[in-house]
């Protein structure tokens, strides 16, 4: 994730990874995928039966009824989302900020990405009146925006937008005759799940709203690709469906075999996964909870964290600070913070923000120790934050952060 001389070197391949749990695979997920190893064939495009039927019935705990022929499953969300634009067709609508691999998807197609600023409370949906002009203003100038963007439980903010405003941005994309795709890889990761409502755009539009959930968000390591695709449940949304599946099968975007097994498995979350997710989720959510406190004692700004692995850190008053160490803007942010902490910390410039702007995506997973053993007592642990090793990193971070106030 370094900056570094030409050579050649595209800024995808050495964009930031999503963050991940720093954790053991669960025991129950590895005996699954053992059993299923001896399936040489991969799924057909689109995910077999069995898997398509799994998230059907995650959907519907989640109040969304589903059928099996309004799925598609692939080898990961970017693979599923590259599908789904190819057969979409159009320019895209995206908040800013936004994922990292979003925008490259976009014009890898050769389409145009239009980002629309996030209204103050959080991230992962952009201000509906934003939207409103972006387009208008887009489509004066020769635009053809077809498809909006969006996330219920946000990469890098790790929020979640509160339900009036999902609702007024959904609104907003219906008046402008966009298509919602809902990125929801992160939505059971919510950090207090009774107390935080998620929300779909599917609830909302279900005409006009498919939704995409990565597994590797909360249910599978991120080394098991698999994610599934709802799609609507019309004639349109059938005609979509089968264009993707086209695409799907025309880049060998399939599921592999013993992977797709232990995705089903997954997906109807027994005990032990669920369990697992929950517990995982509720961890991070302490750590990022510390995280939120010294960046806030320091007078850094950063929205309180409310799902993920990681939050959204904008050091812009600590910019005298940083300038005295040759920091100027969030690159050479990035490579400076990622020094001192030891730990990869991508500048908003990879989330599409303003380089100017010395915001940072922070991941919780390296404050859980540097060894499987140190993740798993935090993991276990009564309070994580008493453990020395997790007590040791949220100081270091302190001191840094200290040195520059």
């Amino acid at each position: 994730m370094q900056r570094t001389v030409a050579e050649g070197r595209g800024p995808v391949r050495y964009g930031p990874p999503a963050p991940e749990p720093g954790l053991p695979v669960l025991p129950e997920l590895t005996a699954v995928l053992a059993e299923a190893a001896r399936r040489a064939a991969p799924e057909p495009p689109g995910g077999g039966e069995p898997l398509r039927e799994a998230a059907c019935r995650h959907w519907a705990r989640r109040g969304l009824a589903t059928a099996p022929e309004n799925v598609a499953a692939g080898p990961g969300a970017p693979a599923l989302l590259l599908a789904l634009l190819g057969a979409h067709g159009g320019d895209v609508m995206l908040p800013r900020p936004c994922p990292a691999w979003w925008t490259p998807q976009v014009r890898l197609l050769g389409r145009r990405a239009y980002h629309v600023p996030t209204p103050a409370e959080c991230g992962g949906v952009p201000d509906p009146y934003a939207l409103l002009e972006t387009v208008r203003r887009v489509r004066a100038e020769g635009g053809d925006p077809r498809v909006l963007l969006l996330s219920v439980a946000d990469d890098p903010t790790a929020t979640v937008p509160p339900p009036e405003l999902l609702r007024e941005a959904c609104e907003a994309a219906a008046d402008a005759g966009l298509f919602v795709v809902s990125d929801e890889t992160w939505r059971d990761t919510v950090h207090r799940p009774h107390d935080t409502l998620v929300l779909s755009p599917a609830e909302m539009l279900p005409d006009r709203a498919a939704v995409l959930v990565d597994l590797s968000g909360a249910l599978l390591p991120a080394g098991w690709p698999a994610a599934v695709l709802r799609f609507p449940g019309t004639p349109r949304g059938t005609w979509l469906r089968a264009r993707t599946l086209d695409v799907l099968t025309a880049t060998g975007a399939l599921v592999a075999g013993p992977v797709a097994a232990a995705a089903a498995h997954a997906l109807d979350e027994p005990d032990a996964v669920a369990g697992r997710a929950y517990a995982v989720a509720a961890l991070h959510g302490a750590v990022a909870g510390a995280v939120h406190h010294e960046l806030l004692a320091v007078g850094a700004f950063a929205r309180p964290p409310q799902a993920g692995r990681h939050l959204y850190a904008d050091l812009g008053p600590l910019r005298a600070g940083l300038a005295r160490h040759g920091v100027g803007d969030a690159m050479e942010l990035e490579d400076w913070l990622g020094g001192r902490l030891g730990a990869p910390t991508p500048g908003g410039q990879r989330f599409a923000d303003e380089p100017v702007a010395l915001r940072v995506r922070l991941s919780t997973g390296p404050f859980l120790g540097a060894t499987p053993e140190g993740r798993m007592a935090a993991l276990t642990a009564r309070d994580p934050l008493l453990l020395p090793h997790v007590r040791g990193s949220l100081e270091h971070l302190g001191s840094v952060l200290a040195g520059l106030s």
